[in-house]
């Protein structure tokens, strides 16, 4: 038996990802789903629960990400790939940063998202550097702003990451 292409498998777990968006909507969550394949190909499905579980962090790649963490006993997902509905917010593209992921696949874009009243194109200015009024973030200098770093360079159990 051969084995299907990267393209195939691609379009296959883009095909499952805006699966899971579609019946999510009728579930009462979001138009947003996510899978991470691991390497030994386990697949972890993730859904928008944002106003189900009041959850401004729940994103379906978000959501993705912790099953596939939580499944593999893992923080460090190296290997793996996300595949989305739609292309990745900030937040998320954040969360697979932080999660190692290899690489991301997505089907619909930020443009398709915005026309159906998910922009977030204002976060990415903020990001730019063009919109720093959406979210003041400032210094407070206290002199125990490094009691925590220095308790962790201390403590000989923790877990580097």
């Amino acid at each position: 038996m051969t084995q299907p292409n990267d393209t195939t498998l691609t379009a296959k777990y883009l095909e499952q990802a805006v699966e899971l968006a579609t019946r999510n909507v009728s579930e009462g969550g979001g138009p947003f789903g996510a899978l991470v394949v691991t390497p030994d190909g386990r697949v972890h499905e993730g859904v928008n629960r944002v106003t189900r579980d009041n959850d401004p962090t729940a994103h379906a790649e978000v959501v993705a990400i912790r099953a596939a963490a939580a499944a593999t006993a893992n923080y460090d997902l190296h290997g793996a790939v996300l595949y989305a509905s739609c292309e990745p917010c900030p937040l998320c593209l954040a969360s697979a940063l932080w999660a190692r992921i290899d690489r991301v696949y997505f089907a619909a874009d930020r443009h398709g998202a915005a026309a159906a009243g998910f922009d977030d194109a204002v976060f990415y200015d903020y990001f730019e550097g063009t919109r720093p009024e959406l979210l003041p973030v400032t210094r407070g200098d206290i002199a125990s702003s490094d009691a925590p770093f220095q308790a962790w360079g201390a403590f000989e159990g923790r877990k580097e990451y």
